[in-house]
């Protein structure tokens, strides 16, 4: 497919990890962009009319169409632009392994942190004994499905998964303090 042109604007906020995925993905592939700050408590009309479900960032706007959720830009971004580095690889089944263990770190594991963030005592103690086990079949995953490979890099260059654990992921030492356990 060839290079799309065109005005590309990002919708976000400098502290959303799921905005840095997209602002990563952009920058990698050379894509110019704006970036828009959004203010979350007092969110604009033009921001709600791009994203009037879920009234979240990122919001990634391309030639005046809005793409919402941090994984569907991604894999916007890297279909509609056929620059390198490549994001995901060719290999249709490659690609398939990559987002189904993207999507269940988004789905199952980001939240379990969110779970035990909230929780205390008693409740906690499950929280992390929960994400701990959602870790280890992950980690588990990651090694029978890519097997004397990193899924987290496209050759030597950040790719798909890299992008998405690593802009949640790059401050787990925070978060291991805040909580006061070891996660990962």
């Amino acid at each position: 497919m060839e290079e799309r042109k065109g005005e590309v604007v990002l919708f976000g906020t400098w502290a959303n990890a799921f905005c840095t995925r997209v602002e990563l993905a952009l920058k990698l592939k050379g894509i110019p962009y704006k970036y828009l700050v959004e203010d979350l408590t007092n969110k604009s009309e033009l921001f709600l009319s791009l994203n009037p479900v879920h009234k979240k960032v990122p919001v990634l706007v391309h030639n005046g169409k809005s793409i919402a959720e941090s994984l569907v830009n991604l894999e916007y971004i890297e279909e509609c632009w056929d620059t390198t580095p490549k994001l995901l690889p060719e290999d249709p089944y490659q690609r398939a392994k990559l987002c189904f263990w993207a999507n269940y770190y988004d789905r199952k594991i980001v939240p379990s942190f969110y779970i035990i963030f909230g929780s205390k005592d008693k409740e906690r103690e499950r929280a992390i004994e929960d994400s701990s086990q959602l870790l280890k079949v992950f980690e588990e995953g990651i090694e029978k499905y890519f097997p004397g490979q990193s899924p987290f890099f496209n050759r030597k260059i950040l790719g798909y998964l890299g992008v998405i654990i690593g802009s949640l992921a790059c401050n787990y030492q925070a978060v291991d303090e805040a909580i006061g356990v070891v996660l990962i």
